[in-house]
């Protein structure tokens, strides 16, 4: 019997560990169509079923998990190998992709993807700003930037910078007219800029104090999905909005908003770039990891 190349074994690899066609075509650079007919010239070669495919999943069968299982190891160490070539010239290649939020891509921008890219001529980045959280290994990612409270357990973390703080904001007119809040409960009797979550779901606003927490679903008619938005609605007296300080500075250093709650408003962990902890970490990661390490953050910009 033929021996199957290394480039299907990869291919079948990728889509067993993705469980979509198109996901593991996108993260090999080859067309959904050219990988689904390498699937089925490597099932014909080694006379076996390794995928079961409906129209909306793929996964493997037991002998395609048996192969996979004993596949994986083999992969990981010739990864590694050339890893380990690569670290030998000094210069890591390839592409790194990472997907964040637009706050967290804007502040790779501004800091370390110009000096990345400058050392690391070889390297390439492709960077995917979007609200929403994902399964980064599921969508082919190399690592992904969240607040540190949204990483998934299972996953290693690196921090970009000190803590954040979110809070309540109003303008002095719409306090003026209205009673101030005292407590996170207050927060129902008045009117707010409600927030849209990627998923379509409103954001519940959150709270603590002297180790209570609490998670309001607040009232409001207008709704946004833009932090800076929601502080210039809250400028224009349309209500109390809940956003990470830092959007809001220059409008409360000019006193044209100002924070209620304040009290109930805590700083939380920042920012955090994480990757998965059970995975070979490529070179061009750890390089990348090496390099945020050495930048000196802007605590005030590593907001989400």
């Amino acid at each position: 019997m033929p021996k199957p190349s290394l480039a299907d074994l990869t291919a079948f690899a990728s889509i067993a560990e993705h469980r979509s066609f198109r996901r593991a075509a996108d993260a090999l650079g080859v067309s959904r169509s050219s990988l689904s007919h390498l699937m089925r010239a490597l099932e014909r070669t080694l006379d076996v079923r390794l995928l079961h495919r409906t129209t909306r999943s793929v996964a493997p069968t037991e002998a395609g998990e048996r192969l996979l299982k004993r596949l994986m190891p083999v992969l990981r160490d010739l990864d590694e190998a050339l890893d380990a070539v690569s670290d030998d010239r000094g210069q890591p290649s390839g592409t790194l992709r990472i997907n964040g939020n637009e706050a967290a891509t804007r502040l790779l921008l501004r800091t370390v993807v110009p000096a990345f890219l400058a050392r690391y001529p070889q390297m390439a980045l492709d960077l995917v700003s979007e609200g929403r959280l994902i399964d980064i290994v599921e969508q082919g990612f190399d690592a992904g930037i969240r607040l540190a409270e949204s990483v998934p357990h299972d996953m290693i973390a690196v921090r970009l910078g000190g803590d954040v703080r979110f809070v309540a904001v109003s303008s002095p007119a719409y306090l003026a007219a209205s009673s101030t809040p005292r407590h996170p409960d207050d927060l129902r009797q008045h009117r707010c800029i409600r927030q849209r979550l990627p998923s379509g779901k409103p954001y519940r606003w959150e709270f603590a104090r002297h180790g209570q927490e609490i998670a309001i679903d607040v009232p409001g008619v207008l709704t946004l999905d833009h932090s800076g938005l929601m502080v210039e609605a809250a400028i224009d007296g349309l209500g109390i909005a809940f956003v990470p300080e830092h959007v809001a500075r220059a409008a409360l250093d000019s006193n044209i908003l100002a924070i209620v709650l304040e009290d109930w408003s805590p700083a939380i962990a920042g920012l955090c770039l994480y990757y998965p902890g059970n995975r070979h970490v490529p070179a061009g990661l750890r390089a990348f990891i090496d390099m945020l390490k050495t930048v000196a953050f802007d605590p005030a910009a590593t907001a989400w």
